[in-house]
Formats: C-alpha cells, sequence, structure tokens
C-alpha cells in the first residue's frame, strides 16, 4: 500500500510537540473526510508520520495551483467544500473533547483518486479545553483565513475553525486567493472585499463570468449568504459544522436535482433566517465527465505526494 511520509522540517522542541499532537489526535479519528495515519516514528533525531496516500494534490492546487487548468465543474467544487465540511463537523461534534483544527484552509483538504475531500495537517489543532482560561494560546495558522476574533483573543475554538471555512467557501464562489500581496491595501483581503460587496449588494463584483453561468442566481447568492453569516465578526452569532454541512448538504441535493420538490411546511429553519432552501436551484448542468452522483469530475486527473 503506497503511503507518504510527513517529516519534521525543523527539529525542535515545538516541532516534535506538534508531530506528537498531531499523532495523538490522529489515532483517535476515523472518518472518510479526514487523512488517515497508518503509522509513526517519533523516537528518532527527525520525527516522521506515516499517512495513508492521497493521489490528487490539494484543493488550493486544483483552484489556484499545478491543477487549475484542469476542467472542474463548480459542482464538484461545492461536494469537496461540503465534504470537508463533514469532516470538520466529525472532529467538534463527535469526539471527546471536541477537536479545533486551527488551521483550516485549501492547502490543508487533500483529494483522493475520487477527488473526495480528505481533511489533513493538524500540527495546529487541540483539543478543546473545559476551562475557558486554558484556551489562551499563541495565535498560529494562515493569514487570510484566521479568524479575526482569535487574533484579538487568543482563543481558538471551534468558531474559529467555522470563520475559516468561510474564507475556503469564498474561495470555492470566486476561484480567488484569500490574501493578494500585490494592489491596493484595501483590495487585499477577499473576505474584507466579499463582505463589502455584500454590504453594497454587489455580489458580481467579486464573482467569475464561469461560476454565474454554471449556476442559478438563487443558489449562488444563498451560498454567498451563507459564507457571510460564517465571516460574522462575532463567533457566538456563527453556525456550528454541524449545521454548516447538513445547510450545504441540502443546497447540493437542491443543486443536483432541481426536480425534487421539498414540502415547505416540512422543511427546517435554514442558516438565512427562515428562508427556505428549496429556492436554491440550479439551472442545468455544467460540461464534464458524470459521476454517479451527476456531478463532474476533472478530465485529466495528476498526482502529488503529501510530505514535508
Amino acid at each position: 500500500m503506497p503511503v507518504a511520509i510527513k517529516r519534521c522540517a525543523l527539529i525542535d522542541e515545538r516541532q516534535k510537540k506538534e508531530f506528537g499532537q498531531e499523532m495523538l489526535i490522529l489515532s483517535q479519528i476515523n472518518h472518510k473526510n479526514i487523512v488517515k495515519l497508518v503509522g509513526c516514528c517519533l523516537e528518532v533525531e527527525v520525527p516522521m508520520l506515516v499517512y495513508e496516500f492521497i493521489p490528487n494534490g490539494t484543493l488550493f492546487e486544483l483552484i489556484h495551483g499545478k491543477n487549475q487548468a484542469l476542467q472542474i465543474s463548480f459542482s464538484t467544487l461545492l461536494r469537496i467544500a461540503h465534504e470537508a465540511a463533514e469532516g470538520l463537523n466529525f472532529l467538534h461534534s463527535y469526539t471527546s473533547p471536541p477537536i479545533i483544527h486551527g488551521d483550516v484552509k485549501t492547502a490543508n483538504i487533500l483529494l483522493d483518486e475520487n477527488y473526495m475531500a480528505k481533511v489533513s495537517d493538524f500540527g495546529a489543532s487541540i483539543l478543546a479545553p473545559s476551562d475557558k482560561e486554558q484556551y489562551v494560546t499563541m495565535v498560529q495558522g494562515t493569514c487570510g483565513y484566521l479568524d479575526l476574533e482569535y487574533m484579538l483573543t487568543c482563543q481558538l475554538t471551534e468558531k474559529s475553525d467555522v470563520f475559516s471555512f468561510g474564507v475556503i467557501l469564498l474561495v470555492v464562489l470566486t476561484g480567488q486567493e484569500p490574501l493578494k500581496l500585490n494592489g491596493p491595501e484595501t483590495e487585499r483581503s477577499l473576505s474584507s472585499n466579499f463582505l463589502s460587496a455584500m454590504k453594497e449588494n454587489n455580489l458580481d463584483a467579486v464573482l467569475p463570468i464561469h461560476v454565474k453561468g454554471q449556476e442559478s442566481n438563487e443558489l449562488i447568492r444563498g451560498l454567498a449568504e451563507l459564507a457571510k453569516h460564517y465571516l460574522d465578526m462575532c463567533g457566538s452569532n456563527r453556525p456550528s459544522m454541524k449545521e454548516i454541512a447538513d445547510e450545504l448538504g441540502r443546497l447540493r441535493k437542491l443543486s443536483l436535482h432541481p426536480w425534487v420538490q421539498i414540502d415547505a411546511e416540512m422543511e427546517t429553519q435554514s442558516l438565512l433566517g427562515g428562508a427556505s432552501t428549496a429556492s436554491f436551484q440550479k439551472e442545468g448542468a455544467a460540461s464534464g465527465y458524470p459521476t454517479q452522483e451527476g456531478e463532474n469530475l476533472p478530465m485529466n486527473p495528476s498526482s502529488s505526494y503529501y510530505a514535508r
């Protein structure tokens, strides 16, 4: 069985502690949307973790990097985002104590041979403490994805992961990187630009033409409203990852099967404050090879190793 090796880049006590924490966390997880740890070697000069091999790179590479030339449909990107949300929901809701990832970003979402999402890299993760005073920690993560509330309070919570996932949904919607180092300072942050566009009711300013052509305005507007909710400056106002996974699941079903009518009286309240998700429907399908779920996958898959 092919495997991927993650080696410690810097040999110091902090790096060794992070490797040990990652091993501790992954050893208690078994979920289809989380990368599987199959072995480790820590009692050596250069610690190593051994993972299942994930052949198709990362979501970052699919959108921005070496795999971006592949003809990927928006429905497939939405499915990958939904699967990542399911993996994070498992960490938050089905482990005891809950696990906070701490560095949610497109580069930490691996893609297997079927382009299924696998959440990876738990070096910044923590077990949710029962005492709030234990939350105080050194801020770490990736610029552009970092929860602004976490940066101010140094308290990493499940809602910090929610904020970072909101940025991932923005990247899926816009195709842009979360942080631009060039250009005017006011335009460098994708989340700030997006929130400004939403406030001015000018979502088209940040959406690429191909997304507007593939999906209905109702679906895109619905996803944008959800992303806005995930990026709320106050963490307590953000939904849980369970609510996010459930909502994205409903939107995906309606996108793939717009002819299915959902009884409004049976529909639960959505995260948008009561609006039924039945209104978010897809207008036609994108080109590509359909899967058994009716989505489209890249035509020319390529491979990359997950190793450092």
